[in-house]
């Protein structure tokens, strides 16, 4: 199951092996979130360094990939219902979720500024979640 907002180069052979392996009826992919502004290194009031758009603070999150058993669905109280709620938080309460973590590309597509980024990769030929 995938949100369908957003791209990564995952190994979904591999994310569903993990999947198997755990025995845990729910798989979430963690990610690292892209970077969104400029860091700065100050030294007091002084720049001692700055780096253009650094991937997040090391924390992961929900990168919207995941490999389900059809029962996890049951959780899902109708149409107004959001995964990322009680879904998500009844599954990890009861030991049955588990993250496969992706260290590679994934970038969502919330904004016109994303779509415009994802769509100038794909025009340069250098998509990195093109395998074919």
């Amino acid at each position: 199951m995938t949100y369908g907002d957003g791209l990564a180069d995952i190994d979904v052979t591999a994310l569903i092996g993990f999947h198997r392996s755990h025995g845990r009826p729910a798989t979430v992919t963690a990610v690292k979130p892209p970077g969104r502004f400029g860091a700065l290194k100050l030294e007091g009031d002084r720049v001692s360094g700055f780096t253009e758009k650094p991937l997040g603070d090391d924390g992961l999150i929900n990168g919207g990939f995941f490999v389900l058993h059809p029962d996890c669905l049951d959780l899902v109280d109708g149409d107004a219902c959001r995964w990322e709620d009680v879904p998500l938080r009844t599954l990890a309460e009861r030991d049955e979720l588990r993250a496969y973590l992706h260290d590679g590309f994934w970038q969502p597509m919330d904004t016109v500024r994303e779509r415009d980024l994802l769509t100038e990769l794909w025009h340069s030929g250098e998509a990195p979640w093109r395998v074919w």
